[in-house]
């Protein structure tokens, strides 16, 4: 039985993973009408071997990406190969599962340091003074 490891915590059967293959559309020359080189993967969270918290969390992770059954499908029709499409599509799925079950890192609030706003502050004192010059020769040439 194959395992596929999304994280320390996760781990899928590859039994969870349904796959269907059809005709992929583009260019493939005689094989396009022939060969059935789209692959497209079906993951019921409903029916997964995960535990239910597991999957309470990978339906609010998903969110929008799950069908009204709560089933994701993701689809691959890169190659003229219909191995390396499949190779492809279990790729996808397991980097979208990294990528939602990562953890987020909390930002830690800091202040500013005081080299820091003091140079901010002459920073805008010297714009003040700037500005301040070109009023004063507009004035004088307009007198």
């Amino acid at each position: 039985m194959n395992i596929i490891p999304i994280n320390d915590r996760i781990r899928i059967p590859y039994s969870d993973l349904r796959f269907r293959y059809s005709r992929s559309g583009g260019p493939g020359g005689q094989n396009v009408n022939k060969l059935s080189t789209r692959v497209e993967l079906f993951f019921d969270v409903n029916l997964s071997s995960l535990d239910d918290e597991t999957k309470a969390n990978l339906k609010s992770l998903l969110g929008s990406k799950l069908d009204s059954s709560g089933t994701l499908h993701i689809v691959s029709q890169e190659s003229r190969s219909q191995w390396k499409n499949k190779q492809d599509v279990v790729e996808k799925f397991i980097s979208l599962l990294q990528k939602i079950t990562r953890p987020v890192k909390q930002r830690r609030p800091t202040t500013a340091t005081r080299s820091s706003t003091t140079a901010r502050l002459a920073r805008k004192k010297g714009r003040g003074e700037l500005k301040k010059m070109r009023k004063i020769n507009i004035e004088r040439e307009l007198h």
